[in-house]
């Protein structure tokens, strides 16, 4: 069984590493969506395989380091490329939440990237 639960935040960044030409290089802004993917059995007891509010629990603290902020600013996020963004937010839930198996971080309404732990 997979669930998803997605969140919404607000912020800036500028991509550091492109050529001063490109348009991304200046600092922006994004309404991004974040999806946690997890993946599991169903407990028997409870009947799910992780409870969404343990999920929001433990995604609280990154939301609020992210949302209206530059992430250019937020520590390890010198160079907040979507794929960056990704692998961060992976690197601090996934120790909580054990079934994770995808974080989808959309950054418009049509690009996103994927990152799955590899």
């Amino acid at each position: 069984m997979k669930i998803v639960q997605a969140f919404t935040f607000e912020a800036a960044h500028r991509l550091p590493r492109v050529p001063q030409t490109h348009r991304c290089h200046r600092i922006h802004g994004h309404s991004y969506r974040i999806e946690l993917e997890l993946e599991g059995d169903v407990d028997p007891a409870s009947g799910l395989v992780v409870d969404f509010f343990d999920v929001e629990h433990v995604f609280a603290p990154l939301l609020e380091t992210l949302d209206h902020q530059i992430l250019n600013e937020v520590e390890g996020l010198e160079n907040p490329t979507a794929e960056n963004i990704a692998v961060w937010v992976w690197r601090r839930a996934a120790p909580a939440l054990p079934l994770l198996s995808k974080v989808v971080l959309h950054e418009t309404d049509m690009c996103r990237v994927e990152y799955d732990g590899r």
